[in-house]
């Protein structure tokens, strides 16, 4: 799992005015994180709105990025939920041919306990016929997967790293200390990125990294080599910018920045709302 050290791209899904999935932008997306510098891209991930996203164009999505990323760099893609029947189902009859892992958020609304969150993910990790990533994100579900139960779940052989975004350093600290050496740490926090890669994680799935690939991908090198003082540089310049990313809800936030790049449009689905005209104008003076 060495290939998913660095910086990977939770994409966001690009959609046309009408709500339909831009299909011209997706390709143009997937390139600019490309030639931006990503070590990796995760598709259909929580940024890229999977929940009002169908099953059929979810998998037209994946289809796309296998045939137009074309082994340039790994995929990732996500599969989660909060009814683990049916998401074991769906690892088993997705096509995951040439999908590097799999990466899975917590069940959300349900609040499990540490031995229901353990029993979901052995479930998954068995079903699934790629290596599976977990995904702890309590400010999303409501219930964390605490430093223990992560550790305890590092030991099944299919299930390698965990994208962490608990926001608790302590947290991080406990995961990185008693990890197996081969279970990838990444933070799932974008600004946390340089201080939790000092502690011992091995890169970030990023969401600053659709609109700024180049920039974000060189700070998380730059940490991983150690030079923390061309991380911090480049970590300081996106202070103004990363809240804009979430006052209005994510992807709306980075789906305003990338309108503003020319990269593609800002139309997210209901229940979310494209970005105010005055969060649009602050995200423009941002960069």
């Amino acid at each position: 799992m060495d290939i998913l050290r660095g910086t990977g791209v939770a994409l966001v899904t690009p959609f046309a005015p009408d709500f339909s999935v831009d299909y011209p932008a997706w390709r143009r997306l997937l390139d600019f994180c490309i030639v931006g510098g990503a070590d990796y891209l995760v598709v259909n991930g929580t940024t890229g709105e999977s929940p009002t996203t169908t099953t059929a164009k979810k998998t037209e999505l994946l289809a796309q990025a296998k045939a137009h990323v074309a082994g340039r760099v790994p995929l990732v893609y996500g599969i989660g939920g909060n009814d683990t029947a049916a998401c074991a189902l769906l690892l088993q009859i997705t096509d995951l041919s040439g999908i590097t892992a799999v990466l899975s958020a917590s069940p959300a609304y349900n609040k499990p306990t540490q031995a229901g969150l353990t029993a979901h993910y052995t479930c998954l990790a068995e079903a699934s016929p790629v290596p599976l990533l977990l995904y702890n994100v309590p400010g999303r579900t409501a219930s964390n997967l605490n430093a223990a139960t992560t550790l305890h779940l590092a030991a099944h052989p299919n299930i390698v790293g965990i994208k962490e975004a608990s926001g608790s350093l302590e947290q991080c600290l406990a995961i990185a200390a008693g990890k197996p050496a081969d279970f990838l740490l990444l933070s799932g926090d974008d600004l946390m990125t340089p201080a939790l890669i000092a502690c011992g994680a091995e890169g970030v799935i990023s969401v600053l990294a659709n609109a700024f690939p180049q920039r974000f991908s060189a700070m998380t090198r730059a940490a991983l080599v150690g030079d923390f003082v061309a991380a911090r540089a480049l970590l300081f310049a996106f202070l103004e910018l990363n809240p804009l990313m979430y006052e209005e809800a994510n992807p709306v936030g980075v789906k305003a920045a990338l309108e503003a790049l020319g990269v593609c449009g800002g139309a997210v689905r209901l229940p979310l709302l494209e970005a105010t005209e005055g969060l649009k104008a602050r995200v423009r003076a941002a960069l």
